[in-house]
């Protein structure tokens, strides 16, 4: 990576600039193109605030040296509440090096009802947030966010930060309705929230050190077998102040057409754990779980994996192609796999086949302690 943003990287953030400040987005940053110097932290814990499922009859275990504690009942002190459980993820990561600690929360579930159901009745503290990240531009993965911020904002650092991996996050997207050609609407990311909260939003498509302990890996390459599955559309530019900056993608993305979505600004969120090495966390993968690690490989320098955790996005997987992904995942080495969200059930059921001694499974309320 350069130590200067390139001349494309330069109009590319100055458009981002210009559209925004059109649109009345004062608070974006561009992150830096310099590399980065890799934080170590000591200890990580990543509490599951969002998952797909709950299940009261899990009971602790330490996989490879990192401890499972499951949430017991998810009831919480009051027996008429429960966690939720829905489609999409949040999680509540902290982490420490000696007595430095950090809170970031990274995605915040398709509601802002689960997320502030689930955050009373796990006993976390959202005013220690240090800094925001969403993966990607999907509801499922933001959908909480305004709401987190209406019901704590005047709780959290008057600094506080959201890290996106870059304007493609606040592109429309919408949901085809099977073969037909027609689409349903699945929302866009509103930056002007964002604003009217006194949030500042980076645009991280280059690795981007986070509250000091995290980084992200910027736009991911891809470089292996995997392809993206079938998912969402996505349109592009900016309508009634709302949407992204088209002026730097393609002539069809430029004439407003509908297309496929390649997610090209997801990006995952990792740490680096002394002495046991990259924890990834992908929390959708769109862009292949494997590109995802090995671009935190890349980055960071770190050849070790210790864990790779989140959404992998196989569940529509075919078997044949799972199978190659698993396998290509098993030859990175890591310590332990701890699927989540949309891996599906199919992707569990393989991994524990390929690498029986290597997997978690965790559940809405679960936390995971990875420590040196």
């Amino acid at each position: 990576m350069a130590g200067t943003i390139d001349r494309r990287g330069f109009l590319r953030g100055s458009a981002v600039f210009a559209a925004g400040a059109a649109a009345g987005f004062a608070c974006i940053e561009i992150a830096s193109a310099a590399p980065i110097a890799v934080p170590t932290v000591d200890k990580l814990s990543l509490r599951v605030l969002i998952d797909s499922a709950h299940d009261q009859f899990l009971k602790p275990a330490t996989v490879q040296g990192v401890l499972h504690q499951p949430p017991g009942n998810g009831r919480g002190a009051d027996y008429r509440r429960v966690l939720h459980n829905q489609w999409g993820l949040s999680l509540f990561a902290e982490s420490w090096r000696a007595e430095e600690a950090r809170t970031i929360l990274l995605d915040f579930g398709y509601s802002p009802e689960a997320l502030l159901n689930n955050i009373e009745i796990l006993k976390v503290d959202p005013t220690k947030v240090d800094a925001l990240i969403v993966s990607h531009g999907h509801h499922d993965h933001y959908g909480g966010l305004t709401g987190f911020l209406d019901k704590y904002r005047s709780a959290l650092a008057p600094d506080l930060k959201l890290y996106a991996g870059g304007e493609d996050n606040f592109c429309h997207r919408l949901s085809p309705v099977g073969t037909t050609g027609q689409f349903t609407d699945f929302g866009q990311l509103d930056r002007r929230e964002l604003t009217a909260q006194r949030i500042s939003t980076v645009l991280c498509e280059t690795p981007t050190v986070v509250a000091g302990h995290a980084f992200t890996t910027g736009q991911i390459k891809r470089s292996s077998i995997e392809r993206i599955l079938p998912n969402t559309f996505v349109e592009r530019g900016i309508k009634d102040g709302l949407g992204c900056d088209a002026s730097h993608y393609s002539p069809a993305e430029l004439q407003g057409k509908i297309i496929p979505d390649e997610h090209v600004h997801e990006h995952a969120t990792c740490f680096n754990v002394r002495g046991k090495g990259l924890v990834v966390i992908s929390s959708c993968g769109h862009v292949g779980i494997v590109n995802s690690v090995r671009q935190a490989q890349e980055v960071s320098g770190v050849e070790k994996v210790h864990a790779i955790v989140g959404g992998f996005h196989l569940g529509p997987a075919p078997k044949e192609y799972l199978t190659q992904v698993v396998g290509e995942i098993r030859a990175l080495k890591p310590d332990v796999v701890i699927p989540m969200h949309c891996s599906g059930l199919n992707f569990a059921l393989e991994a524990q086949a390929q690498m029986p001694e290597n997997v978690i499974v965790p559940t809405t309320g679960s936390r995971l302690v990875f420590s040196a």
